[in-house]
């Protein structure tokens, strides 16, 4: 299926590992041209070397993404390249376990800063040029948004807000034929998650009491399940919807668990 994705300048947050790394790579089988943002320069010259060696053309921005006026500069740069931005997909963030008992006021605060603040500054700087192209914001959440994980405040909270902002918005820019949705991955196994669960005296023993709540085949999903979403999300198949919120999780936030 022809996506029509050929040529479109999509700009994705904390797109050389992970789910947004996947995202990257799906991108371009789809002859998009991805401009990947990351704070990793080695990730993150792999993979633009990766894509060049194979004819593809894509960009990548290494950048902190809370660091101040750095959004606007990324915008300005990838126009002042393509001339153009087809859509933005916000992905960048950490689940930082900053509690209500592991964890303070200033440090809740931060967190919250560090994994929301950067979506409204991009989606911001974006938004003349998807004006033009009449393009697309999807904003990666996570399942945490929806179902309490305890220890982790600060991310909980960011990931809630990307929902509301993800409907304020497809709401103030449907005068603009701008779609706006959102994802929220579940269970994924990336580099961050397996940082998390070898925290854990046995990760695998942790791994499989995750697992095995998880209705469909009981599994993590994949990150390239995650990302073929994405692309079909950004594509003209999907034209006509925005606000919506896709739990691509195997069941877990929609089924009850006793099905496992």
């Amino acid at each position: 299926m022809d996506l029509g994705l050929k040529d479109k300048v999509i700009l994705v947050t904390g797109g050389t590992k992970g789910i947004g790394g996947a995202i990257s790579k799906a991108l371009v089988r789809e002859n998009g041209i991805p401009i990947f943002v990351g704070r990793g320069e080695a990730s993150g010259k792999s993979m633009l070397k990766d894509f060049q060696a194979n004819g593809k053309t894509a960009h990548f921005i290494q950048a902190d993404l809370n660091e101040k006026g750095r959004c606007k500069n990324i915008v300005d740069e990838v126009l002042q390249i393509f001339g153009k931005i087809d859509a933005l997909v916000n992905n960048a963030g950490v689940n930082d376990s900053v509690g209500l008992e592991a964890g303070n006021p200033m440090r809740f605060a931060n967190s919250v800063y560090n994994n929301l603040n950067h979506y409204y500054e991009m989606a911001h700087y974006c938004l003349p040029a998807l004006k033009e192209s009449k393009g697309t914001i999807l904003n990666i959440s996570s399942k945490v948004a929806l179902v309490g994980q305890g220890g982790t405040s600060g991310y909980a909270a960011s990931k809630g807000a990307q929902l509301a902002l993800t409907r304020e918005w497809a709401a103030e820019l449907l005068p603009y034929n701008i779609r706006v949705n959102a994802i929220l991955p579940g269970d994924v196994m990336t580099p961050l998650y397996r940082s998390w669960l070898d925290t854990f005296d046995n990760p695998e023993e942790k791994l499989s009491n995750i697992t095995r709540n998880i209705p469909l085949e009981s599994r993590m999903t994949l990150d390239t399940e995650i990302a073929s979403l994405v692309v079909f999300i950004l594509s003209e198949k999907s034209g006509h919807t925005t606000a919506q919120w896709f739990s691509p999780d195997g069941g877990y936030i929609n089924l009850d668990r006793s099905l496992t």
